[in-house]
């Protein structure tokens, strides 16, 4: 089994070849391919490579699909006694990208 865990936009990815992933919006056009280089674990048929903290020339070669918009969250504040009620909506900005090779 081959996979890695890659890092961008501030969180962290566990991905195969083939895999789907939704991320972060990254700043790249549709159908363009996108290089992952911060790579923090990387494993394969021969063994295990763990960065400190990143693993050095490694890079993770994907395919931006689509730029997409995220499930709606509602964030409520109450207080009781008071009539103090407030709702804000978030919709967040996301990349879906196909990971094409390790």
């Amino acid at each position: 089994m081959k996979y890695a865990v890659i890092k961008t936009g501030g969180k962290q990815y566990k991905v195969k070849e083939g895999d789907i992933i939704e991320v972060d919006r990254l700043a790249e056009e549709t159908d363009k391919k996108v290089l992952f280089d911060q790579v923090l674990l990387k494993v394969t048929d021969s063994g295990v490579k763990i960065g400190e903290p990143y693993i050095k020339g490694e890079k993770v070669e994907a395919k931006l699909m689509d730029q997409i918009k995220g499930d709606k969250v509602r964030v409520s504040k109450f207080k009781a006694k008071v009539r103090y009620r407030r709702v804000n909506g978030f919709r967040a900005s996301l990349s879906k990208v196909l990971v094409e090779k390790i």
